[in-house]
């Protein structure tokens, strides 16, 4: 579950990381009266308008601008809130802006330069280790160092039965090149952020930038975090933060009624019984020749009622041009979906457009070829993977 940048930040602060700090607003009238707020709270009198979207690299698209006074940020939230933000992370279509956040100015004049960082923290899937990935590019693409300067990417892998030690927040902080009060702030940071990422059982934490300020104080000024969902009903604070607005609204759809749905690119519509199955299936789709348009694990009470839901959510997908449904008959009998799928084809009447090809097989596997064959309806039958596979193909040809 991916949250908001403000939300982040108030993750963050509750376990002692230092943010910049920001109220949210989702007027123009609403931001100034931030700012008021801002100014008042932190003595700050320029401020930063940020689009609050599930996206990064929203400076690129117009989505993160300073404001040196009250008039210009009602400007600029009148400029942002509600446009289409396009962003190397998002679609051509973009994300609709809702609201903003408006922060302070945190590059204020000192001592010191200011310095950028990148840190994140993370699961590396390799090691079934959390990793701490850090660099001294901070503001940058992470994908653009990782591409022309790798040597500048640092990885701290943590042991779980000892989590993170001191010696490397030390590290982390050494190699970032930092001293004197700027060394002890990151490596208080670094903890801190880790007991965040635990606590909060999120599946990533990736701050970009992590500054320091020119009095070398060590502060997250951007905060791009996903919960995992399989938490959440242990971290039931965390999941009110879930925006759906942000999110697919078909695979919004399929979650209320129970479907893992995911929407892909593709013209073939999918809709099978177990992950592993839908996998292969996506497989057989790409040999033929052919884009998959979704994931669909329909589980396994494959009923008329359910197989019926599951049309509507593929169809809803105005790209399909086939359906392909793939079932092992194990738990569930064959039978049993075939004439699901014959009742929910004779339900839904002329919203079905586009050819359906069945394959199933397992328990009473001959039984429900015949009542496909003999329902009268077009639908197509096949009993091996290739044979649905060729007619998918021929469908669509």
């Amino acid at each position: 579950m991916n949250i908001h940048e403000y939300q982040g930040k108030e993750i963050l602060a509750s376990y002692g990381v230092r943010i910049q700090r920001g109220i949210v607003a989702n007027s123009p009238v609403e931001a100034v009266a931030a700012a008021k707020q801002l100014t008042t709270e932190t003595g700050t009198s320029w401020y930063v308008v940020k689009a609050q979207v599930h996206a990064g690299g929203r400076g690129k698209g117009g989505g993160v601008k300073l404001a040196k006074n009250l008039q210009q940020v009602e400007e600029i939230a009148t400029q942002i809130i509600g446009m289409q933000l396009v962003t190397p992370q998002t679609s051509a279509e973009g994300k609709k802006v809702h609201k903003v956040l408006i922060a302070e100015d945190v590059y204020y004049p000192g001592e010191s330069e200011t310095s950028e960082f990148y840190v994140s923290v993370l699961l590396n899937r390799a090691t079934g280790r959390n990793m701490i990935m850090y660099s001294t590019e901070g503001g940058m693409d992470i994908e653009e160092v990782a591409e022309h300067t790798p040597h500048l990417i640092f990885t701290e892998e943590i042991d779980p039965s000892v989590g993170l030690q001191g010696f490397q927040a030390r590290r982390i902080a050494f190699n970032l090149g930092l001293s004197g009060n700027a060394f002890k702030e990151m490596v208080k940071f670094i903890d801190s952020l880790y007991n965040a990422y635990i606590g909060s059982d999120a599946s990533m934490f990736e701050i970009n930038p992590v500054l320091k300020t020119s009095d070398n104080k060590i502060m997250a000024v951007d905060a791009k975090v996903n919960i995992d969902d399989n938490a959440l009903y242990r971290q039931k604070k965390y999941a009110d933060m879930r925006d759906v607005r942000e999110e697919n609204p078909i695979e919004v759809e399929a979650k209320e009624v129970g479907l893992n749905y995911v929407d892909l690119d593709g013209t073939v519509g999918c809709m099978v019984n177990g992950a592993g199955l839908a996998m292969a299936t996506m497989d057989l789709i790409k040999y033929a020749g052919f884009e998959p348009a979704n994931f669909l694990d329909v589980g396994g009470t494959a009923d008329a009622k359910r197989v019926e839901t599951a049309f509507r959510i593929i169809l809803k997908d105005q790209n399909v041009k086939a359906i392909l449904i793939n079932i092992f008959g194990g738990i569930v009998r064959c039978d049993r979906v075939a004439q699901g799928v014959v009742d929910a084809y004779k339900n839904m009447g002329d919203a079905i457009k586009v050819p359906i090809i069945v394959r199933l097989q397992g328990t009473n596997a001959a039984i429900a070829k015949e009542l496909i064959d003999n329902s009268g309806m077009p639908i197509l039958s096949a009993v091996e993977f290739q044979e649905a596979a060729d007619q998918v193909k021929a469908a669509l040809s």
